[in-house]
């Protein structure tokens, strides 16, 4: 088997690689790191977990031992998806570099401006950054890239899943053609191999293992569930997750716990914390300084659940993980290869456990067909299936039955309407009474329960409450009306004809056509003839009005209209002499008292 020793590294780098406890390469160490002395192009395809850092770390140091970096102008760039990932890389540096005098920067989001500036300003020999940060130091003109001579991308197809691809090729294009370039991936999308092809040149391509596949030494599982209601579904599945630590006993040590969103993350974290279980979370949404808390906290063992998103899942190097949970099914299939493999790793065994509902189907069978292999299928806890059934049961049995109009009936007035039921089935044969059930003796329903018999119908009988006033609710004594009404009836006398004709009067004046038949009724037969040769005097139409004044009280006191005066009013073709001589009796008004 091959040593370290057997790679030409540097021997500062020998003896900081002993120190740290490892002898032998593995197989993606063993391929990638003598053609990286060399100088030529690497890419890297090999499981997650099985030392890619060190594959390009250690070659980078040996290189950069001779030389001196200036201003501004760092000597090898190093490109992570995460700032967590880019935290790791910085570490590993520090370890395998500290008999070597090198420099090295981080730049990463959530930390101020003026420090990163001020190690940049000093020279770096590495410099390690996110996409994001990095073009953004370039842009304020406080960072040059025409002196990278080693450029490396980490996680590639991570950075494809996160949108950093055209970031990517933008920083190709600022530094020189000439650099070295090593790349590395889990996975090989054609994306990732469009860019391969763009800007390496002559890669040594080393595949240790099939892509996308899982570690031997990872002992995989699927809990497949189906919750029994819809909006229980989250609390079952916290329920389950719970059962599923609690059933590993000893075996179990720390777990890290991934959820496809942010805000699953910090429920079920609340929700383990609840039940008393030593459980963080992390995610993009904290302070960068509270993911290293966090992280430094579950390596040394003081935080044993590590609830997490997919920021924890690429390429982090946490020693002795036991446990890996996915509480929910990866939406992306190689989601699934990342997040198990943070267990199981340098040899050691673990387990993955993946809880599924209905609705994951598509997603299993997405990274059944990557990892070409089926996930094994494990029975859920019974304990978690005999409490749920339990705690069913109860609300079934606690729930009140519902009546007609929707309210829960108490135990008491279950028992009252259960306890006729009964009686009647202990005497089928009793008579049926036909009585209300008020005069039985049972219990009014609704409505009729205090307002006595029914009444079925009155026919030609009215009740002699009908016949009563309300003088007695008012406080005073009840009357008959039907008395009343018939002295009313006994007093009216019946109306006259001369005692009608008044009444009508008032009426017809409403409408032009009675006007003309009134006017006659002032006339004598004498009268009568003088308009006619007074007709044509059309100057007086504006006295319209007065006809008013004088008729009303003339009308009161004239006699009935002969005959003849009652055809006159049908002549409608003149109206122009009715109205003169309704204007004649004015100035003929004395001429026909000593008539009367």
């Amino acid at each position: 088997m091959t040593t370290f020793s057997e790679l030409q590294l540097n021997p500062k780098v020998q003896k900081a690689i002993a120190e740290a406890g490892y002898e032998n390469p593995t197989p993606i160490q063993e391929g990638a790191i003598p053609p990286a002395l060399e100088g030529r192009d690497v890419l890297g395809i090999a499981q997650t977990g099985t030392g890619k850092t060190a594959s390009f770390t250690l070659p980078m140091i040996t290189m950069l031992a001779r030389g001196r970096a200036r201003a501004r102008m760092p000597r090898s760039l190093v490109l992570c998806p995460t700032r967590e990932l880019a935290a790791q890389v910085a570490e590993n540096f520090d370890v395998y570099a500290k008999h070597v005098k090198l420099t090295k920067a981080l730049l990463i989001g959530g930390v101020s401006f003026k420090e990163q500036e001020a190690a940049i300003d000093k020279g770096v020999d590495v410099l390690i950054a996110t996409p994001g940060r990095l073009l953004d130091h370039f842009e304020r003109g406080k960072l040059i890239l025409n002196d990278v001579k080693v450029m490396v991308v980490d996680e590639a197809d991570r950075m494809l899943d996160m949108g950093f691809i055209p970031d990517i090729e933008r920083i190709f294009g600022l530094v020189p053609f000439t650099r070295q370039t090593l790349f590395f991936s889990a996975t090989m999308a054609p994306e990732i191999e469009r860019i391969t092809n763009t800007f390496l040149s002559n890669p040594a391509k080393i595949e240790v293992a099939r892509q996308s596949t899982t570690s031997d030494t990872i002992e995989q599982r699927l809990i497949e569930f189906k919750p029994t209601r819809r909006d229980m579904a989250a609390k079952q599945k916290r329920d389950m997750l719970r059962a599923c630590i609690e059933k590993e006993g000893e075996a179990f040590n720390n777990a890290i716990i991934f959820c496809n969103r942010k805000v699953d993350v910090d429920i079920v974290a609340k929700s383990l914390k609840k039940h008393g279980l030593n459980a963080e979370p992390i995610h993009g949404d904290l302070d960068q300084s509270h993911r290293m808390r966090t992280l430094d906290g579950f390596r040394d063992g003081s935080i044993t659940l590590l609830v997490a998103s997919d920021v924890a899942a690429r390429g982090l190097d946490i020693p002795n993980v036991s446990h890996v949970i996915n509480y929910d099914v990866p939406s992306h299939a190689e989601d699934y290869v990342h997040r198990i493999g943070r267990t199981g790793r340098a040899g050691k065994t673990g387990v993955a456990i993946t809880l599924s509902v209905p609705a994951d189907e598509k997603y299993l069978g997405a990274i059944e067909n990557l990892i070409e292999q089926p996930i094994p299928r494990s029975v859920p806890p019974m304990e978690v299936q005999d409490a749920r059934r339990k705690r069913d049961d109860e609300k079934t049995e606690d729930k009140p039955r519902r009546n007609r109009r929707g309210r829960g009936n108490s135990d008491e007035e279950q028992r009252s309407e259960e306890k006729p039921a009964q009686e009647a089935e202990a005497q089928p044969e009793a008579k049926s009474d036909d009585r209300p059930r008020r005069e039985r003796g049972g219990r009014g329903r609704g409505r009729d329960r205090d307002r006595g018999p029914k009444v079925v119908g009155m026919g030609e009988h009215t009740p002699d409450f009908i016949s009563l006033s309300f003088d007695e609710r008012r406080g005073g004594p009840a009357r008959d009306l039907t008395e009343e009404l018939e002295e009313e009836e006994a007093v009216e006398a019946p109306v006259t004809e001369a005692e009608e004709t008044p009444k009508e009067k008032p009426k017809r004046r409403r409408s032009r056509k009675p006007k003309a038949e009134e006017a006659p009724a002032e006339e004598t037969p004498v009268e009568a003839e003088t308009p006619e040769a007074e007709a044509p005097a059309p100057e007086e139409k504006p006295k319209r009005r007065r006809r008013k004044k004088v008729e009303e009280p003339a009308a009161e006191d004239a006699a009935e209209p002969t005959p003849e005066e009652a055809e006159k009013p049908k002549r409608k073709r003149a109206p122009r002499k009715k109205k003169a001589e309704a204007e004649t009796p004015e100035a003929e008004a004395p001429a026909p008292s000593p008539e009367d």
